[in-house]
């Protein structure tokens, strides 16, 4: 054979090795065919993510993700799990472990939910159940330097939008979310009682829903516990009910009537704790309440929300009779 016959012969293994790698890299495994978790910890080098995702059944070839880190020396891949439920090409997963695109579940805790609403929301998610949640959240252990007197971590889960892993553990979420208050707070720069800043705003949290009503609501309650008038608030005894087990969806004259320390239709002054988990805006309501003589509101029945204030119990009676009026025309 001829030297130069070698030489094309070489080139043509050359190119034809080029043209397998280059298919391996850039066409999606065919053998991928379940859905599978890759979770790559700090610290895992080249080698062995190259491993995990061939024991995973991701890619065919650990040498190809290796041909891959060679190309892109520079690439910087992040640790953390990721989702694979489609087949893909070495190169779009590299891509995927370079841009950090990890595997997580969003829980989104709007102003005003209860630690029953947010176990609820993480067990929809399938990340744990409701009780384990519960079970983490009826401990004020995480927030008991700041309140001593929390029953709970009521109040303090702060509503935000949060990322779990599969492996987030209950107690792991409840300390994230009492984090987000503590920081919060700061910013704030509340000097007053944390116990009872919280529980009063969770009520104006349940109760507002305008933004400017809120100052305004958050006096009415203040009046209102200044001279030993009792709150009458719905939505405190709608937690009674809930700590019971035994809340139907509305109130029934057998909850206005109850006796348990929530229920501030028989008792005056505060709950014993929050309700809800209030967000800044009604926290800060709070320590800033609007002034006025209001001592009553009632719903207004335009739907948008928002309520009429009266100084005196005859301009609330007559602003009640409107809403029943109003609500009794509805179809």
């Amino acid at each position: 054979m001829t030297l130069f016959r070698r030489l094309a012969l070489v080139l043509l293994c050359v190119i034809a090795a080029v043209a397998y790698v280059g298919i391996n890299l850039n066409t999606p495994y065919a053998g991928f065919n379940q859905e599978a978790f890759v979770d790559l910890p700090k610290g895992t080098n080249a080698r062995q993510m190259a491993a995990m995702l061939q024991h995973a059944g991701v890619i065919r070839y650990s040498w190809t993700f290796l041909i891959a880190r060679a190309v892109r020396r520079g690439a910087t891949l992040q640790a953390g799990e990721y989702r694979f439920t489609a087949p893909a090409s070495v190169l779009e997963i590299f891509d995927r472990l370079q841009r950090g695109d990890v595997f997580y579940y969003e829980l989104v805790v709007p102003e005003g939910k209860n630690m029953f609403d947010i176990a609820a929301a993480v067990e929809r998610l399938g990340v744990f159940s409701a009780e384990r949640f519960l079970e983490a959240a009826r401990s004020p252990a995480l927030i008991r330097d700041l309140d001593p007197h929390a029953p709970t971590l009521e109040g303090y889960l702060f509503p935000n939008t949060y990322r779990l892993s599969r492996t987030t553990q209950p107690d792991q979420l409840c300390l994230t979310m009492t984090g987000k208050f503590r920081e919060v707070w700061r910013g704030l720069r509340g000097d007053a009682s944390v116990h009872r800043t919280v529980t009063l705003a969770s009520l104006v949290e349940k109760e507002g829903k305008l933004p400017e009503e809120r100052p305004v609501i958050a006096s009415v309650f203040e009046r209102r516990l200044a001279i030993g008038m009792k709150l009458d608030c719905d939505p405190t005894t709608i937690y009674a009910a809930l700590l019971a087990g035994n809340y139907r969806g509305t109130l029934y004259r057998s909850d206005l009537a109850s006796g348990d320390p929530y229920n501030t239709y028989q008792h005056t002054g505060l709950p014993p704790g929050p309700i809800a988990n209030p967000g800044a805006a009604s926290i800060a309501a709070v320590l800033h309440p609007a002034s006025g003589d209001y001592l009553y509101f009632v719903a207004r029945a335009d739907g948008s929300g928002g309520h009429n204030f009266s100084a005196n119990l005859a301009a609330h009676e007559a602003n009640v009779v409107k809403y029943r009026r109003a609500t009794a025309r509805r179809p």
